[in-house]
């Protein structure tokens, strides 16, 4: 087990997300120790606006020490507002061997919840079985990108297995709770060979899929067909999904236009 070693404080906490598929978020740790090397869309933002000036900056994380008392503050005068808040866009909140983080995380959906506000998490940590003690309103995700642990460890080098994270996710779906899978940022075949309907298989009991292609990666346009790559496998996705009753989500940008119209219409 890891500790923290550095701690920042903030003026905020919650707010509404631009993410297509987000309402309000928190993110109360700055950095990740997963250390995602897709790139990781949110170390290259964290390293533009100088919150992180190195990868082994970035996979040290800094935890808000004042998170509580801000959400104290804070949920009173948002909660109105408020459908519901994801942990987290640009961090993990069940961070990989760090049980202080993963804590933090527990007391924060638990103060939410007692406020009448549903969360949703995802992590390629592990989900902690004591979510089941929480709210049945709550959603839980995890990140599957991949069954392949070769290219787990060169990827998302510091995260859990992706046989751990299904099964928590599957004990967390045993207990009733709505469970999905973000399977973004997938990577073109000239990255990793991989069988894409043996990744959409191991999570067959999820409520939902979101599905999204990998961006910032120059390996991407070298794969002459990734555009058609994409618009297959967004496809297969839909396929998937309604074959099954599972509801989903393709990411902007991830099927072409045309494509996009088409699926839309279906």
């Amino acid at each position: 087990m890891k500790k923290v070693t550095k701690y920042i404080s903030r003026k905020t906490l919650l707010y509404k997300t631009g993410v297509e598929y987000g309402d309000y978020t928190i993110n109360h740790v700055q950095g990740c120790s997963h250390g995602c090397k897709y790139p990781c869309y949110a170390f290259l933002m964290a390293k533009r606006f100088g919150k992180a000036r190195t990868y082994e900056e970035w996979i040290e994380p800094q935890v808000v020490h004042n998170t509580l008392s801000l959400l104290e503050e804070e949920i009173p005068k948002l909660k109105s507002k408020i459908i519901s808040v994801h942990l987290c866009f640009t961090t993990d909140p069940f961070m990989f061997d760090y049980p202080e983080i993963s804590m933090l995380s527990m007391d924060i959906i638990k103060m939410l919840n007692s406020a009448g506000i549903k969360c949703t998490a995802l992590t390629k940590g592990l989900l902690p079985k004591e979510l089941t003690e929480l709210s049945r309103r709550n959603e839980y995700g995890i990140t599957l990108i991949s069954l392949n642990e070769d290219y787990r460890k060169e990827y998302e080098p510091n995260s859990a297995t992706y046989r751990q994270r299904i099964e928590r996710l599957y004990y967390l779906h045993e207990k009733g709770y709505k469970t999905w899978v973000s399977i973004e940022p997938y990577p073109t075949p000239n990255i990793v060979d991989q069988n894409f309907s043996e990744v959409l298989k191991s999570v067959t009991f999820v409520d939902k899929i979101i599905f999204g292609r990998l961006n910032y990666n120059p390996k991407v346009r070298e794969y002459k067909d990734y555009r058609a790559f994409y618009n297959l496998l967004s496809q297969q996705v839909v396929d998937f999904c309604q074959f099954r009753n599972i509801e989903y989500h393709i990411k902007n940008g991830t099927m072409s236009e045309k494509e996009s119209r088409n699926t839309a219409a279906i």
